[in-house]
């Protein structure tokens, strides 16, 4: 069995494993390469050459610059200000969700705008009262569609537009890529409107965050405080009194200090009511109401005493634009200037984000290390190798010849058709980058061979390669949904058919009107 073999049946059986759903994700992508290294189909640096390529950089910086959004409260603001906006009509709310998502990655590329819009999305279902499942899948697919809106949208767009200007002289406009991205964004929003609800699974992941929002109010009707518990310097957490804390048996008071000197006890309460009156010897089960400033709450909340909700939480829902916010916009807004303008690399930019993030002190460096998901990143630097593999040991190239000898000399729409299997297939497993790259020359040589503009088929193949929405492993955004969503491997496949649908007719129909053959 020759090492083009070899790759196709381990692509099969990790696809047999990721859909049968019995193994840990990250331990299926990690045997990937080790199953590729032992056939003796790639060395031991190429197994391991995933953990250290910029994509998986760029996704882990990424990760790090959504949690700076979301824990200084931007992401809390910009919900605000969707749900203000749209009034008490939730399909509004969505489609402007989905429409921001499209925009969003117009500029930082789909795995950009996912990462920035994870929490936000996340916040806008709890208050709908929607799970998560619901509209995190609708607003990545979303994003994908605003990649095709403008020429540094993807890194796909950019490969389409240097061949064209290579084999024809002339380029595709940098808005030029809006004449099939504007109807594939009105195709991602009217299908997650309609099709959300009856397509994706009322699935609620392992760890969801709970809508905070009314915390304020619910604190000031329990404990009968009547002041302002949250600000963007301070604020309030619920503690309890577990058995053998060393406070059981020491004085507290409402009005006192905390023996750090940071916090102040605002109320006490036993067995759901107020203490009485003076000091308090504090008993296992006793819940104190403290107060003082956030960096004092993250720092003296320790295993002394039980966290009712993380402070964290709290800030980040309650205090819109807290501190800290203002920096990470001006760090997100270099980022985005460096990636539109080409500055430098899309992994170098990320980590001079993440880096600047935690240099300005909006978040500490334990915090950047949390907010990683580190699921996703082992899966894309597992599959990697794979990819490379495909292309390495001839697979793909395989694959190519066949396309050219089926599709022979039956037509351009024929062979649109047939790039646009191939590249729905190649999604599978193979990065839209890396399936362009492959399909490239396959479609340059039928438009020779069949005499036509390479201009369609180009231009068809950036709509076909964004088309990746089958598997979680399509991209590296499916990946960043799976968790927070609770998706399973095999959710993806129902909502991608009508996107498939949708951008099987831009990419076989419309895109044939627009740049004629």
């Amino acid at each position: 069995m020759d090492d083009a073999a070899v790759t196709f049946v381990v692509l099969g059986v990790a696809i047999a494993l990721f859909v049968v759903n019995r193994l840990p994700v990250a331990i299926v992508a990690l045997a990937v390469p080790l199953a590729l290294y032992a056939a003796g189909v790639i060395g031991v640096e190429a197994t391991f050459a995933g953990f250290g390529d910029p994509t998986v950089i760029f996704i882990a910086s990424l990760f790090v610059v959504s949690e700076a959004l979301d824990a200084t409260g931007v992401t809390t603001w910009a919900g605000r200000r969707l749900m203000a906006a749209a009034g008490d009509r939730s399909s509004r709310l969505v489609a402007m969700v989905l429409a921001l998502s499209a925009l969003l990655s117009a500029v930082l590329t789909p795995n950009g705008a996912i990462a920035a819009l994870l929490p936000m999305t996340v916040l806008v279902a709890l208050r709908l009262q929607r799970a998560p499942s619901k509209l995190l899948m609708p607003m990545a697919f979303a994003a994908h569609a605003g990649a095709l809106l403008v020429l540094m949208g993807s890194p796909v767009n950019v490969l389409v537009a240097e061949e064209a200007e290579a084999a024809t002289g002339q380029p595709f406009g940098f808005f030029e890529f809006a004449l099939v991205g504007v109807p594939l964004v009105v195709a991602a929003i009217v299908i997650g409107v309609v099709f959300a609800g009856r397509l994706l699974p009322d699935r609620r992941p392992r760890e969801l965050s709970v809508d905070l929002s009314g915390h304020a109010r619910t604190l000031m009707k329990q404990y009968a405080v009547d002041e302002e518990l949250f600000t963007r310097a301070s604020g309030v957490a619920e503690v309890v009194v577990p058995p053998r804390s060393p406070l059981i048996g020491q004085a507290f008071f409402p009005g006192m200090t905390t023996p750090s000197g940071d916090l102040v006890v605002l109320a006490i309460h036993r067995a759901g009511r107020d203490a009485e009156a003076g000091e308090v010897a504090l008993a296992a089960g006793d819940v104190l109401l403290l107060e003082g400033p956030w960096e004092a709450l993250d720092r003296h909340l320790d295993r002394n005493v039980l966290v009712v909700d993380d402070p964290a939480d709290i800030r980040r829902q309650v205090v819109p634009l807290s501190a800290g916010a203002k920096r990470a916009l001006v760090v997100l807004a270099a980022m985005v200037v460096a990636l539109g303008a080409g500055l430098m690399p899309p992994a170098v930019a990320g980590v001079l984000a993440a880096s600047a993030l935690v240099v300005l002190r909006v978040m500490d460096v334990d915090a950047a290390y949390r907010a990683i998901h580190w699921t996703t990143v082992i899966l894309i630097a597992g599959l990697i190798p794979l990819s490379h593999a495909l292309q390495t040991t001839g697979a793909a190239d395989d694959l190519a010849d066949v396309l050219l000898d089926v599709v022979g000399n039956a037509g351009p729409h024929v062979m649109l058709v047939a790039l646009f299997l191939v590249a729905v297939a190649f999604s599978i497993a193979v990065s839209n980058t890396a399936t362009a790259l492959i399909l490239i020359p396959v479609g340059l040589s039928a438009a020779d061979a069949l005499h036509v503009s390479p201009r369609p088929i180009l231009m068809s193949i950036a709509v076909a390669c964004s088309a990746s929405f089958l598997t979680p492993i399509s991209t590296p955004g499916n990946l960043m949904i799976m968790g927070p969503a609770g998706y399973r491997f095999g959710d993806y496949w129902r909502f991608a058919l009508p996107f498939l649908a949708a951008y099987a007719l831009v990419a076989i129909l419309w895109v044939p009107v627009v740049w004629p053959f």
